[in-house]
C-alpha cells in the first residue's frame, strides 16, 4: 500500500459478499514456521558456532572468590560482635543500628552471589554471512520485526523518532526480512505527519548510508560528528553528497518542527486531513485504532531505485472506561499486529529515543538466536543500554556501569540477563508463552487446539497463536483483521498480558515480562559488541532522574506485592536458584532505604546526643571495622578488574545508591503500599526526551517532594558536624577520640551526598526556597519530636530485656554448634 501524502485513516471495505451473521473462513492459512536451513547446511556435517564464551582470566575469578568467602567470613565475626556487645547507655541507637547492619548483610549477599560466575561473549559475523546470507544469493536470514513505542509527543520529540526510524530502515539487514513498526500510544497528528516525511526522507538517506557504510545512520547524530575531510582522506564525491544530505535533513527538521508547532493548538472544529477529510477522533483517550503503512512492496522505491524496509504507523484504539495497560499494553498490540501482517519469527524493540548506533546489531542478535548451542532455548537477546547525553562526570550515575557491565555479566553466566525495556531481540514463540521444550511445535499445538481454548488464550484471530507465516491475496482484509486486534477490547477474557505477550501489573513491565520467560525454562544472552548496539538519551537533570529511580522502585514494589513475587512464584524446576535470587534483591532492594535513612540520619544523632552506636572503651569494634572495611575494598578492586569498569563510574553509583535510597525509593514503599491499601492506579510518567540545549539543563531545578529527605539529612548532618567539632574544640585535646569514629559516619554520608549539594548549589538562584522551608520545618518537627520522647528514657528497659534475651539466644546457638557431632 502507498504512503499517503497526509493524515488518511484506514478504512478498510468489506468485501462485497461479506455478511456479518454468516461464518467466515480463515482469512489465511497458518503454516508453520521453520527457519530455513542454510542450502550448503549438511546434518550430519558439525556447523562452525555463530558465537562464542569468552573467558575471564581464572586468576581474576579465583581470587575474587576468595575474597567474597573472606569477605563473608569477617561479615560474620563483625555482626557477633555487634550482636554481642550491646552499647549500656544507648540501647535504642544501638539495637537500630545493628537492625539496619543485618538488612544491609542480607541486601549484600542478594546482590553478591549472582555476580559469581560472569560471562563475556563475541560473535562471528562473517560465519553468519556464509551460512544464511550468501552475496548473490536469496538471504536466509529469519524476518525481524522491529517494535519503537512513543506516547507522549511533548516529552518524545517527534524528531527523536524520527532518527530512530531512520537508523532502523538503514540497518544492515535485507530489507525483505525486516519490518519496522512505530506504536503511536498518543495518537498525536505531528508524530503521524512526521512518520510520512520520514519515509519521504528515508528514500534519500538509506541508499546513502549503504553506499558509504557510515555509522551510526541516524542523521541528527551523524551530522554532529566531527569529520576531518583533509587527515582522513575521504573521497570528494562523498563530500559532495554529505553536504547535500545534510541539507535535506535541516529542510526535514523543519518540516517537523512547522507539524509540531502547528499541534501546540487543537482547533475548535478538530484536525482534518490535507484532503479535507476529518480526523477520525482527536482526542488521545478516545479514538479508533489507526494502520498506515508506508514504503515496502507497494510504498516506492529508494533513489537508487531499490526496495526499501516496510514502515507501519500504528495507533491502538483507546475509549474511557477500559484499562489500557499503558506501555505494555502497546507493545502486546504491536505483537498481535505484526502478527496479522508480517509475523516475524523474531522482535525486536527499542524506545523511540534508543537509535541504532551500530547497523550490525540485528545481525549480532541472530548470531546468538541461530547458534546451534542455544537455538532451541534462548527467549531473548539483551543488549546493555548506553546513553550519548550524559554530562562528562556523570554526576547522576546515568550510565549505570555497575548494572550494565558487573551484574549483567554475572547474571550471563547463570540463566541470562534480565529484560530492561529496550534493545532486547525475542523470539516470539517465547513471548507466546510455550515452554522451550515444545516451542518447535508452537503451530502444530496451537492448530490442534480447541477452537474454545485458543479464543480464551488468542482472542478471536485465527493468525495468532504461533510463529507462522501467512497466505493471503486479499491486503485489505489484512489491514482490517491487523485494525481488529488492536482494538480496546480485544483482549477481554484472553491471556494477553497475564500468560502471554508483555505482563501487566507492574509500572516496570519489563522485569516482570523478563522473570516470566525465565520460570518457563528460556535462558537469555548479554550482547556487547564492541561498537554498541543503541544509544539513548537520559534524564539529565536531578528531579527527572529521581523520578526516573522513583518509577523503577515503584515498579518493583508493584512486583515484590504481586502475584509473581519472586520469592513464592514460579518454583517449577525451571528458574535457577540464583536467577531467582537477582529476581528477589530486583523486588527487595527499595526496602534497604528504609535501613539506608536511619542510618544516615544515626551519625547526626550521635554527634548531637554525645552516644554513639558501638561501645567506645574497647578497640576490638575499630578492629573489626576496620578488616571488614578493608575486605569491601578488596571486593571492589577484583570487581573492577573483571567488569573493566573505571573506579569514577563505581563511585558515581554508589553516590547515587544514597542519593536515591534517601528520596525515591522510600517515596515508591509508601505509594506502593498505598496503591494496595486503595487500589488507586498509578499514572505512568514518561521520562523526558527533549534534547535540545540539553547541557544547560543540568542544574535545572523542578519541584518535587523527592528532593526533602536528603536535604533533610544533610542539613542535620552538617548541624551535627558544627556542633561536635565546636564543642571538642572548647572540652579539650582528650575529647577528639571519641570524636574521630562519629565524623567518619558523618563524613562518609556528606561525601556521598555531594552530588546532591552540588546540584542544589550550582543553580542559577541558589537553592530554591521551598526546598529549604520544607527541610527546615520536618527538621524542627523531628528535634521536638526526639525531646518530648527522650528515647535514651527506654535504655533501662533495654538493658534489662533485650541484652538478655540476645545473649541467651547466642549462648544456644553456639552451645548446640559445640555439641554438634561430625
Amino acid at each position: 500500500m502507498e504512503a499517503t501524502a497526509g493524515l488518511v485513516p484506514v478504512e478498510i471495505p468489506a468485501p462485497e459478499n461479506y455478511k456479518a451473521d454468516e461464518p467466515q473462513l480463515p482469512l489465511s492459512r497458518a503454516v508453520p514456521v521453520e527457519i530455513p536451513a542454510p542450502e550448503n547446511y549438511k546434518a550430519d556435517e558439525p556447523q562452525l558456532p555463530l558465537s562464542r564464551v569468552v573467558p575471564i582470566s581464572f586468576s581474576k575469578l579465583f581470587a575474587y572468590r576468595v575474597v567474597i568467602i573472606l569477605r563473608l567470613i569477617i561479615l560474620g565475626f563483625y555482626l557477633q560482635y555487634r550482636y554481642t556487645h550491646p552499647v549500656n547507655d544507648a540501647h535504642a541507637l544501638w539495637l537500630i543500628s545493628v537492625l539496619c547492619e543485618s538488612w544491609f548483610a542480607i541486601s549484600w549477599l542478594l546482590d553478591q552471589f549472582p555476580k559469581w560466575s560472569p560471562v563475556k561473549r563475541e560473535t562471528y559475523l562473517d560465519r553468519l554471512a556464509l551460512r544464511y546470507d550468501k552475496d548473490g544469493e536469496p538471504s536466509q536470514l529469519p524476518h525481524i520485526d522491529v517494535f519503537v513505542t512513543t506516547a507522549d509527543p511533548s516529552r518524545e520529540p517527534p524528531l527523536v523518532t524520527a532518527n530512530t526510524v531512520l537508523s532502523i530502515l538503514a540497518v544492515d539487514y535485507p530489507v525483505d526480512k525486516m519490518t519496522c513498526y512505530v506504536s503511536d500510544d498518543g495518537y498525536a497528528m505531528q508524530t503521524f505527519e512526521s512518520l510520512t516525511e520520514t519515509a519521504e526522507f528515508a528514500k534519500k538517506w538509506v541508499p546513502f548510508c549503504k553506499k558509504y557504510s557510515i555509522e551510526p545512520r541516524a542523521p541528527e547524530f551523524f551530522f554532529t560528528e566531527k569529520i576531518d575531510y583533509v587527515m582522513d582522506d575521504i573521497d570528494l564525491s562523498f563530500i559532495k553528497e554529505c553536504r547535500e544530505m545534510k541539507r535535506e535533513y535541516e529542510e526535514l527538521k523543519v518540516r517537523i518542527n512547522a507539524f509540531v508547532a502547528k499541534a501546540q493548538k487543537v482547533p475548535k472544529e478538530g484536525w482534518t486531513m490535507q484532503d479535507g477529510t476529518p480526523r477520525p477522533g482527536n482526542n488521545p483517550r478516545d479514538h479508533p485504532g489507526m494502520i498506515q503503512m508506508f514504503l515496502g512492496h507497494d510504498g516506492g522505491l529508494d533513489t537508487d531505485g531499490n526496495e526499501l524496509p516496510r514502515l507501519v504507523y500504528v495507533s491502538r484504539e483507546k475509549r474511557p472506561g477500559f484499562n489500557h495497560h499503558k506501555k505494555a499494553g502497546a507493545m502486546n498490540a504491536l505483537m498481535r499486529a505484526s502478527a496479522v501482517l508480517t509475523n516475524g519469527a523474531y522482535i525486536l524493540n527499542v524506545d523511540c529515543d534508543h537509535y541504532f548506533n551500530n547497523s550490525k546489531a540485528l545481525k549480532e542478535a541472530m548470531c546468538f538466536m541461530l547458534d546451534a548451542a542455544n537455538e532451541k532455548r534462548t527467549g531473548f537477546v539483551q543488549f546493555p543500554q548506553r546513553f550519548y547525553d550524559v554530562d562528562l562526570h556523570d554526576r547522576y550515575a546515568n550510565h549505570s556501569m555497575v548494572f550494565f557491565n558487573i551484574i549483567m555479566k554475572g547474571l550471563d553466566g547463570i540463566q541470562g540477563p534480565m529484560y530492561v525495556g529496550t534493545g532486547c531481540c525475542f523470539y516470539r514463540q517465547a513471548l507466546y508463552g510455550y515452554d522451550p521444550a515444545v516451542a518447535g511445535d508452537a503451530v502444530e499445538k496451537s492448530l490442534l487446539m480447541s477452537q474454545k481454548s485458543f479464543t480464551k488464550r488468542f482472542g478471536q484471530c485465527a493468525l495468532l497463536g504461533g510463529a507462522a507465516v501467512t497466505e493471503t491475496t486479499n491486503a485489505a482484509t489484512l489491514l482490517k483483521e491487523a485494525t481488529n486486534v488492536i482494538s480496546c477490547n480485544y483482549e477481554d477474557e484472553t491471556e494477553w498480558g497475564e500468560e502471554i505477550g508483555w505482563m501487566y501489573g507492574s509500572v516496570t513491565e519489563d522485569i516482570l515480562t523478563g522473570f516470566k520467560l525465565h520460570t518457563r525454562g528460556w535462558i537469555s544472552i548479554y550482547g556487547m559488541p564492541s561498537r554498541p548496539g543503541f544509544l539513548g538519551c537520559a534524564p539529565i537533570n536531578l528531579s527527572d532522574r529521581l523520578g526516573q529511580v522513583h518509577r523503577w522502585a515503584f515498579g518493583s514494589v508493584n512486583f515484590l506485592l504481586s502475584r509473581h513475587c519472586p520469592i513464592w512464584y514460579g518454583y517449577n524446576g525451571k528458574l535457577r536458584f540464583m536467577e531467582r535470587v537477582t529476581y528477589i534483591n530486583n523486588a527487595t532492594y527499595p526496602l534497604t532505604s528504609i535501613a539506608l535513612v536511619v542510618y544516615c540520619v544515626l551519625p547526626a544523632i550521635c554527634l548531637l546526643t554525645g552516644k554513639f552506636i558501638s561501645p567506645e572503651t574497647k578497640d576490638v569494634y575499630g578492629m573489626w571495622f576496620i578488616i571488614f572495611f578493608i575486605s569491601i575494598i578488596a571486593t571492589v578492586i577484583l570487581e573492577l578488574q573483571w567488569s573493566d569498569v573505571s573506579f569514577r563510574d563505581w563511585w558515581r553509583n554508589e553516590q547515587f545508591w544514597v542519593i536515591a535510597g534517601t528520596s525515591a525509593q522510600p517515596f515508591a514503599i509508601f505509594q506502593g503500599l498505598l496503591q494496595i491499601f486503595t487500589r488507586i492506579d498509578t499514572k505512568f510518567t514518561v521520562t523526558s526526551k527533549v534534547d535540545d540545549q540539553k547541557v544547560n539543563e543540568l542544574y535545572v531545578f523542578k519541584w518535587t517532594w523527592l528532593l526533602v529527605p536528603p536535604t533533610i539529612i544533610t542539613i542535620i548532618n552538617l548541624a551535627g558536624l558544627a556542633f561536635s567539632v565546636s564543642t571538642a574544640i572548647i572540652d579539650g585535646y582528650e575529647s577528639w577520640v571519641p570524636l574521630i569514629m562519629r565524623l567518619f559516619f558523618t563524613i562518609w554520608v556528606l561525601v556521598h551526598l555531594y552530588p546532591f549539594i552540588e546540584g542544589l548549589l550550582q543553580r542559577e538562584n541558589g537553592i530554591p526556597t521551598s526546598v529549604i522551608l520544607s527541610s527546615f520545618v520536618l527538621a524542627m518537627i523531628f528535634a521536638i519530636w526526639w525531646i518530648r520522647v527522650d528515647p535514651f528514657k527506654i535504655d533501662k528497659w533495654f538493658e534489662v530485656n533485650i541484652e538478655s534475651i540476645v545473649r541467651n539466644i547466642y549462648n544456644k546457638f553456639f552451645a548446640k554448634l559445640l555439641d554438634f557431632d561430625v
